[in-house]
């Protein structure tokens, strides 16, 4: 008898896991739910390339209809997942029951929310969806709108800043963290993509809170150090929190994320988390547990469960890796660079080509390049291979990085 999958999620991981299940051989039936009406896109290009127009809405697309069609994969869209009862296998949807052999939650993430009273008739934008990308540009392009507040220096804030300011636009930047995106680049780094934000007349506020938003005729920013700062619109980027509710509530163990094993299976037998929600066991991570917010991740753990359900267990060791464009610095990480104890640059710093290579105990474990897409790819093999080059030849850009 054939068995069943049914995926809640048609991100990155969930669009991954029916296409790697179909070129696994599963032959049995694949149901994908998604909250979102619109066919199933990448997110990534909403705030860089489908925000500034250089890529169009085909061209973000995962996979064309007849695809879905020809691989006999069921997509209910716009259509929500209210309830999963795990003893009984089943799921209760907005159109019915369905039942399933394998569950997969590939429900991603979800925006954070500003903590702070908000008054006025409108709300600050998010960036989430399509939908939410389209009504930015529409907001950000008018005309009347000249002073914009971005709330959050991280990868999502700073990209939107950085269209904004290309656009000609006055842009200021609050950040709650002493230096841009801290969370995952070490000071030098930061501090050179300030330096081209400031180039193109960005106001970074570092160290700062924002206390209260009150929209009158503008928005007006109420800030920590006791000013005020004034925009025509505000967008918000403040990080994200992991889609886990429908599990936590079906039983299944949760913290920050839904907690999986090797194999990205929940405490659930038969249930599976990948992508953004999945709380992992990372070998990358000194072994320790860490939820992962990238294409990289959610692709490879699909992947992986989708050999899992078909037989051929496949635990997931795959070297995560992140990107960010802003301007012209096209920023390419490999590995998880946290607790470093050395670091190497490499390049030409001031031309906007050079890498960082970081140690722990004398062992390579990430690497972060810019506009050094060769750096990248092959730290990625190094990483994965557990070696380690040279540091004097690393350290010496005479010597080619495949010699170190």
């Amino acid at each position: 008898m054939k068995k069943n999958v049914i995926i809640i999620g048609a991100g990155h991981a969930g669009i991954q896991a029916a296409a790697s299940l179909r070129e696994e051989g599963f032959e049995g039936s694949i149901c994908i739910f998604s909250e979102d009406a619109d066919f199933p896109y990448q997110k990534p290009p909403l705030s860089k390339g489908y925000l500034d127009g250089s890529q169009q809405k085909n061209s973000i697309m995962f996979r064309s209809e007849a695809w879905y069609e020809n691989n006999q994969v069921e997509l209910k869209l716009g259509e929500l997942v209210d309830k999963v009862d795990v003893s009984q296998n089943t799921v209760y949807a907005t159109s019915g029951v369905y039942t399933f052999d394998f569950l997969v939650f590939a429900t991603g993430a979800y925006n954070r929310a500003l903590p702070i009273p908000v008054t006025g008739e409108d709300q600050p934008l998010y960036l989430r969806t399509m939908n939410d990308s389209d009504y930015l540009k529409v907001a950000l392009d008018q005309e009347n709108v000249q002073d914009i507040l971005v709330i959050g220096g991280g990868f999502i804030g700073l990209e939107i800043a950085a269209y904004a300011a290309k656009s000609g636009k006055k842009v200021t930047v609050v950040e709650y963290q002493p230096r841009l995106m801290q969370r995952v680049l070490p000071p030098m780094l930061s501090e050179h993509f300030a330096a081209k934000h400031k180039a193109y007349g960005v106001d970074l506020r570092m160290g700062v809170g924002v206390q209260a938003l009150n929209q009158d005729s503008r928005w007006n920013a109420s800030l920590s150090t006791g000013e005020t700062v004034a925009a025509d619109q505000v967008v918000v980027g403040i990080g994200v929190l992991p889609s886990q509710n429908l599990a936590e509530q079906a039983g299944i163990k949760c913290s920050n994320g839904i907690e999986v094993n090797e194999y990205c299976e929940t405490s659930a037998a038969g249930i599976y988390a990948i992508g953004d929600c999945a709380l992992h066991p990372n070998p990358f991570a000194g072994g320790g547990m860490v939820r992962l917010e990238s294409v990289q991740n959610a692709v490879d753990q699909a992947k992986a469960i989708a050999s899992t359900i078909c037989g051929k267990p496949m635990s997931y060791h795959q070297v995560p890796w992140f990107w960010t464009h802003q301007y012209n610095l096209k920023l390419q990480m490999a590995g998880l660079s946290e607790g470093y104890d050395q670091l190497i640059v490499r390049g030409d710093v001031e031309g906007d080509k050079f890498s960082v290579f970081y140690f722990k105990n004398n062992q390579l474990i990430a690497v972060d390049s810019i506009n050094k897409p060769a750096d990248h790819l092959q730290a990625r093999k190094w990483i994965q291979a557990s070696y380690t080059p040279d540091v004097q030849k690393l350290a010496d850009d005479s010597i080619k990085l495949n010699e170190c």
